[in-house]
């Protein structure tokens, strides 16, 4: 009959694999890591079975963050909250009018020549027959191979451009409304939703975390979006001038398009060297002449994202390319131009969120913080450094008791 110690000698014996503990605890993560991902996938359907609600709600928070100081300075001048909202709303209302004009005028124009510029772009691109004949030798040959039997072919003709306009017009009308309204009454009642969320935190420091959390994510939001339409504008405006001096038709709307598609990085910057290169090709003759556009926007974008933004809004706000990279196409995919205009400010959000819930600070011995500070490249250091404690005092033996000494016993007589 085994005993208790041999069984005990038996079972750390025993493979990992065979350990039924530890096949529990990776069932457990294995549940819990499920449960995620399908969380996950459900927002993400929701988000884009909700696109048509949620796109402008999202998009007119992003844009109360921004404007959320000029509503502050009315206000600190006596202005009630509610009249303030509506001075910002209107006002941003006069700019995008303002620009709908200014983008109408050449766009008109360029509808009108749009016959010519079909031609120049044939004619251009008449040098590139041989090798499409070539790949359509190469379909036909395939098809020949492949067997070239009946098929029977669905064609479905739509009503037309004047249809979609009509069919799509209601839903961007819906959307528009329905992004004002959420810019107004976000502006109008941002205090009261800020108490109402600090009224629900049970604890002192949980309600401190959450108002730095709040004020983290204002001051990112629009110091981030301020400083873009200004280093945005100024592309457009040096686009502009480009565009003009090397000859291109219309330099005024190729500078505000590209102020425009600015703002959604990376898909935006590669239309906007899709249209350069379509407008100098029915523009220009030669090809230097079609590639000098393409050439000055993308020196344009490059001292705008790599020299002046990093200077202008700091270390705080720069972020990995690749997460933006990332976050824009998923925004793109889910929600598509709106998407990739709130794709960089979600990502300061979440930033914010994650910097005051898992707080990064780590006690560092300052050896270490000073290599990591060479790494990053000699800026100030993000973490803390924390002087090591003293060496405790030497230990003293204490000193021995004296032996207390027996009275001395008078002898007898």
């Amino acid at each position: 009959m085994p005993t208790k110690a041999s069984t005990r000698r038996h079972q750390r014996a025993m493979p990992k694999s065979m350990n039924s503990s530890q096949f529990e605890r990776v069932a457990e993560r294995g549940a819990r890591l499920a449960i995620l991902a399908a969380g996950g996938l459900a927002v993400i359907v929701g988000l884009a079975l909700g696109q048509v609600i949620l796109a402008p709600i999202c998009l007119a928070l992003i844009i109360g963050l921004m404007f959320g100081p000029l509503a502050d300075l009315f206000e600190r001048r006596g202005v009630p909250p509610v009249l303030s909202a509506a001075i910002v709303v209107g006002g941003l209302l006069v700019v995008l009018g303002v620009a709908a004009w200014l983008f109408a005028v050449p766009l008109s124009e360029w509808v009108a020549r749009g016959p010519a510029v079909w031609e120049k772009l044939k004619t251009t691109l008449a040098g590139l027959k041989e090798p499409l004949q070539a790949v359509g030798a190469v379909q036909e040959q395939l098809k020949g191979i492949m067997g070239n039997g009946a098929a029977m072919t669905v064609e479905v003709q739509g009503g037309g451009p004047v249809q979609d306009v009509a069919l799509m017009a209601p839903s961007f009308l819906a959307e528009v409304l329905l992004f004002l309204a959420g810019l107004y009454f976000f502006l109008a009642n941002r205090h009261h939703i800020r108490v109402a969320t600090l009224s629900l935190c049970y604890s002192r420091q949980t309600r401190w975390k959450a108002a730095h959390v709040f004020r983290d994510v204002e001051t990112k939001v629009s110091r981030f979006l301020l400083a873009a339409t200004l280093i945005n504008s100024c592309v457009g405006v040096a686009t502009a001038i480009a565009t003009w001096a090397l000859g291109l038709p219309s330099p005024l709307l190729w500078g505000a398009l590209a102020a425009i598609m600015n703002f959604v990085p990376y898909a935006g910057q590669a239309v906007m060297f899709a249209v350069l290169f379509a407008i100098g090709l029915a523009t220009q003759n030669g090809i230097v002449a079609i590639l000098l556009p393409v050439i000055a926007y993308a020196v344009i974008n490059f001292i705008a994202d790599q020299l002046v933004f990093p200077n202008l809004v700091g270390r705080a706000l720069t972020l990995n390319p690749f997460v933006i990279f990332v976050s824009t196409a998923f925004w793109l995919w889910i929600w598509g131009p709106i998407g990739g205009l709130i794709s960089v400010p979600w990502l300061l959000v979440l930033q914010s969120l994650i910097l005051h819930i898992f707080p990064t600070t780590r006690q560092i011995p300052e050896r270490s913080a000073r290599k990591l500070e060479q790494i990053v490249g000699g800026g100030p250091s993000p973490v803390q450094v924390v002087e090591p404690p003293p060496p405790p005092p030497p230990a003293t033996t204490p000193p021995k008791p004296r032996a207390r000494r027996k009275p001395a016993i008078a002898a007898s007589p």
